[in-house]
């Protein structure tokens, strides 16, 4: 039977004391029996000095330098030994028993390589959050979304996603992961820095045959935005440049050509919209991403895997449907 104690809980941090000071006496709280570790990611505040004095108990992994998101919990999560894995942001705040679900489909289902709970927005409690949702799904373009979330709409919370299912990709913003996927898989692309690496750790375990799932049984709430908020224009670039990267590492071939061109001509609109939106910076943001795509675009098609599952969306011409 899993237990709590084969559970580590991995918090990334980076200059977030506030985060920390806010949300880690709920992680404490109700999380008996599991471990609980805080990975900072060179943090300029006194982030590891509140630590040290307020939770000793908890444990404390360095990294000398800010390898961003994917790497920082590569780097991480190689100095932690558990069964499984909870990487969880430090501005989530958990509820009681949020770990019985994930880890009894954990126990019931061994096909299962990573679960995302219910994650609701902490300002506004009652309404699904950006990041996760009800789960995440993709469409045939390759455009991530969710249950409860498409795009910038997101939807009140009726009790409509309390089930569990077999969903796209889990949330990083609180995923529960078997340590022996993770690192079958090489752990996250450290590539992609931030944004979207959890959805390509997620295909790629699709297309080696392990599941994902959602558990409506457990809920946490997401401030979202913590670190970089979506006004900024290095998100943007992130965004545009880690999903076109994902698409070449985890598409069929051949259909993943014309898939990735007709991205491209769409990431032009986009560009425009958010010139007019948001402003130059952001304009110039989805220029650079494709930039930065090409430049790693050798280096990502070596990275491709074996095998790539033909059907890997739920959904058609959904930014059309969305949009028009």
């Amino acid at each position: 039977m899993t237990s709590n104690s084969d559970l580590a809980i991995a918090i990334l941090n980076w200059n977030g004391k506030k985060w920390l000071e806010t949300f880690l006496p709920f992680v404490v709280e109700h999380s008996k029996g599991a471990q609980i570790y805080v990975i900072d990611n060179d943090s300029t505040d006194d982030s590891l000095a509140f630590l040290k004095e307020n939770y000793p108990q908890i444990g404390l992994v360095v990294n000398s330098i800010n390898h961003g998101f994917a790497g920082g919990y590569n780097e991480g999560l190689s100095k932690i030994k558990a069964r499984f894995y909870c990487l969880l942001n430090s501005d989530v705040e958990v509820c009681s028993n949020w770990l019985d679900a994930p880890l009894e489909l954990f126990h019931s289902r061994p096909d299962v390589a990573a679960i995302q709970p219910k994650i609701l927005s902490y300002a506004a409690r009652d309404t699904f959050e950006f990041a996760g949702a009800g789960g995440g799904l993709i469409d045939n373009l390759g455009y991530p979304y969710c249950r409860g979330r498409k795009f910038e709409t997101l939807e009140k919370d009726h009790g409509q996603y309390d089930d569990e299912c077999e969903i796209f990709w889990a949330s990083g913003a609180c995923l529960f992961i078997r340590s022996k996927d993770f690192w079958a898989q090489g752990g996250f692309d450290p590539r992609f820095f931030a944004h979207q690496e959890e959805i390509d750790l997620c295909w790629r375990l699709r297309n080696a045959g392990r599941k994902i799932y959602y558990t409506g049984l457990s809920k946490v709430y997401h401030v979202g935005g913590g670190t970089l908020n979506k006004q900024s224009p290095q998100k943007t670039f992130l965004n545009f440049r880690n999903n076109l990267t994902m698409l070449l590492k985890n598409l069929p071939f051949p259909s993943l050509i014309g898939l990735i061109f007709f991205r491209l001509c769409l990431d032009g609109i986009a560009g425009l919209r958010f010139g007019f939106k948001e402003g130059f910076p952001h304009l110039w943001a989805v220029a650079r991403a494709h930039f930065g795509f090409y430049a790693q675009a050798k280096q990502t098609w070596r990275s491709r895997g074996p095998h790539q599952i033909k059907r890997f969306y739920q959904s058609k011409w959904l930014i059309f449907k969305h949009f028009l």
